[in-house]
C-alpha cells in the first residue's frame, strides 16, 4: 500500500481521484498543507470523505525544526534538549521526553490527524538530517528515551514509530541528497544503533520506518529494500510484528532501485506493509506501479487509526495540558 502526499492546502479533483484507488492507504501532510488548525482539520475531514475506505492520516510533528504544524499548536523543543539535561538531571529528562510525547500527540489526535512519526531514536552522532532530531549520543541512553517517548505517544492515543532503523545518525549524509553507507559490522550495530529499537519494540512500539542507508557489511542494496534488514533482522531475530514504513521514495538515497515503479516493488517485494510518496510529482506513477500487484487487506494498519475520542475542546479542560507545555516552554528547553 501507498502514503502519499498532495500539494495544497485543499484537495484537486486529481486528488480525489487517488484516493479512490484501492492502493492508497492514506496521506502524509507537510508545512505546504498547513494554514491553521481549522483548515488543516477540515482537510482531513476532506480526505476522509473523499475515500472509499479509512485512510491513514500522518504528519512529523517532531519538534525544533521538524515540525509541520506551528500557528495554534504548542512550541514544541527539539529532542537533543532531553539529552543534555539528562546529564544533569536522568529522572526529570525521562519525565519530560514523556510529556513531550503525550502533548505533541494530543495535540494532532485532536485535530483528527491519526499518527505522527515519531520518536527519532537514531544516535546523535552528526548525521546531516538527523542533527537535533536525536535524543543523544549514547544507544543506552537513547533506549531509556525511546521507553519513555512511547509510552508518552501511547497515554495519548496515538501509535509510535520507531525511525529510521537501522539508524540513521551515524553517517554524515543526509539521504535526501546523497547516498550514505554505514561500513560497520551487524555486531557493532547491535551494541550500537540498534538497542533503542530494541527498547521501543519491547515498550510496545506499532511501527518502524526504514532508513535509506546502506550497510554493506550486512546487505548490498539500502535497508529500506533490504529483504535481510526486513525479514531476517527486524521480524525474525528482534520479533517486530508491527507495520513496517518505507521512508519517502523521492528522497535521493531511494534513487538506487531505480524508476518510480522499481521504486514501489523494490521496497514492498523486501518486506515493507506500506511505502511513503510524498512528492505529489510521483503519486500517479506510483499508483500505476501498483495496479498489477495484490493489495494488502486495510487491517494492517487498523492499530495505527487514533485510537479514542479526542478534540481541542476535551484537551483544552484537561488539567495536565497547560502544566506540561509550560514545563517545555521553560529555561531547559530551546525549540531550534
Amino acid at each position: 500500500m501507498l502514503l502519499i502526499g498532495i500539494a495544497g492546502k485543499e484537495l484537486s479533483a486529481e486528488e480525489r481521484d487517488w484516493l479512490q484507488h484501492p492502493a492508497c492507504a492514506g496521506v502524509i501532510l507537510f508545512t505546504r498543507n498547513f494554514e491553521s488548525r481549522v483548515q488543516v482539520a477540515d482537510l482531513t475531514q476532506a480526505i476522509r470523505d473523499a475515500a472509499p475506505r479509512p485512510q491513514l492520516i500522518c504528519v512529523d510533528q517532531e519538534g525544533g525544526r521538524v515540525q509541520r504544524f506551528r500557528m495554534g499548536y504548542s512550541e514544541l523543543p527539539s529532542l537533543d534538549n532531553f539529552g543534555r539535561l539528562f546529564e544533569r538531571d536522568a529522572v526529570s529528562a525521562l519525565k519530560s521526553a514523556e510529556e513531550h510525547a503525550w502533548l505533541m500527540a494530543s495535540e494532532i489526535r485532536a485535530t483528527g490527524v491519526d499518527l505522527s512519526f515519531a520518536p527519532v531514536v537514531d544516535l546523535g552522532r552528526g548525521n546531516r538530517a538527523i542533527g537535533n532530531r536525536a535524543f543523544h549520543a549514547e544507544p543506552g541512553i537513547v533506549a531509556e528515551f525511546t521507553r519513555a517517548y512511547v509510552r508518552g505517544m501511547h497515554a495519548a492515543g496515538m501509535a509510535a514509530t520507531l525511525k529510521h532503523f537501522p539508524g540513521h545518525g551515524s553517517v554524515l549524509e543526509d539521504t535526501h541528497f546523497d547516498e550514505a553507507i554505514d561500513p560497520r559490522t551487524l555486531d557493532v550495530l547491535r551494541n550500537e544503533d540498534l538497542l533503542p529499537f530494541v527498547a521501543g519494540i519491547e515498550a510496545g512500539a506499532d511501527a518502524v520506518m526504514m532508513a535509506h542507508v546502506t550497510y554493506p557489511a550486512v546487505a548490498p542494496e539500502p535497508a529500506g529494500y533490504s529483504p535481510r534488514w526486513m525479514n531476517e533482522i527486524l521480524r525474525r531475530e528482534m520479533g517486530f510484528r508491527g507495520v513496517i514504513f518505507s521512508d519517502d521514495i523521492g528522497m535521493a538515497a531511494a534513487e538506487s532501485a531505480g524508476g518510480v515503479a522499481a521504486r514501489i516493488h523494490a521496497h514492498l517485494d523486501a518486506g515493507c506493509d506500506v511505502v511513503l510518496v510524498c512528492p505529489p510529482a510521483l503519486v500517479a506513477d506510483s499508483l500505476a506501479a501498483m495496479d498489477a500487484r495484490p493489495i494488502a487487506h486495510p487491517d494492517v494498519l487498523a492499530a495505527l487509526m487514533g485510537q479514542g475520542e479526542r478534540h481541542w475542546r476535551g484537551l483544552l479542560a484537561d488539567t495536565r495540558y497547560d502544566g506540561v507545555r509550560a514545563r517545555l516552554a521553560g529555561p531547559d528547553f530551546q525549540v531550534a
